[in-house]
């Protein structure tokens, strides 16, 4: 019982290590592809208007209500050391350097992930994949390449957009709401976030951008050829996504620090 245990366990992370070499191969194929594959200049803004512009309702709502539960539970923290003035600062900061990016990154693979995913091992299940290859055309260049520099480019931008919102939302919640002096609020903001504070937000959401996008492009990529199969990449595509962005999340947060 014991040795069978044992070798389950030996297994899976056998296994494991497989999938995570399979996943550097496939991303260092993806890296070497990208110079060239930025000349393709329509067919990359199309991929960022698909994983940018048809995600902005979803980050924009989120954004606010975020802001406006930062707004509210901020105020409700500082106002017992007597220092609601400091609202736009911590929410500033809070968004700028954590927030912004992890939540973005969130929604971003539960919805654009998603979508590539499912686009991808749909043309696998139809075999349009295995047709570009009987024509010599590289899939990976054709389809992958674009979709991939479409999640990178469109998320920074998102994570951008997301913490404009959720700045407003506190302030409307701070400011119209609890009466924190609106000129208090945007100098001390102004006065304490600094460039480091946003190059911060913004290396993040490149990162999560990257690491969202390749899983979503390698599970649709690589996904079983059936509907079952499709499913499971979708699936298995914000789940790795999200546990990858909250990793790189410390990981880049310990660095940075």
């Amino acid at each position: 019982m014991v040795a069978a245990i044992f070798r389950e366990l030996g297994d899976s992370v056998q296994e494991a290590l497989r999938a995570l070499g399979r996943y550097a191969l496939f991303a260092a194929r993806v890296a070497g592809e990208t110079p060239r594959s930025l000349l393709r200049f329509r067919l990359v803004v199309e991929q960022v208007y698909n994983a940018g512009a048809l995600s902005l309702v979803i980050i924009m709502l989120s954004g606010l209500f975020v802001g406006m539960v930062l707004g509210l539970q901020g105020f409700d923290l500082l106002q017992r050391f007597g220092s609601e003035e400091s609202l736009g600062t911590a929410a500033a900061l809070g968004l700028l350097k954590e927030l912004g990016p992890v939540i973005t990154a969130l929604l971003f693979a539960g919805r654009a992930g998603t979508a590539l995913a499912s686009e991808l091992g749909l043309m696998r299940a139809t075999d349009q994949i295995a047709a570009m290859e009987m024509m010599a055309v590289d899939p990976v260049r054709r389809v992958v390449m674009p979709r991939f520099l479409g999640g990178v480019i469109a998320m920074p931008l998102l994570a951008a957009i997301f913490s404009m919102i959720g700045l407003y939302g506190a302030q409307l919640v701070g400011v119209k709401l609890m009466g924190v002096d609106q000129g208090q609020f945007w100098s001390q903001m102004r006065a304490a976030v600094e460039f480091e504070d946003v190059m911060e937000g913004a290396l993040k959401s490149f990162a999560f951008g990257a690491a969202c996008s390749l899983v979503a492009v390698y599970e649709g990529y690589h996904s079983v050829p059936t509907a079952e199969g499709v499913g499971r990449a979708t699936t298995r595509t914000v789940v790795i996504s999200s546990v990858s962005v909250l990793l790189l999340d410390y990981i880049l947060t310990a660095v940075m620090l």
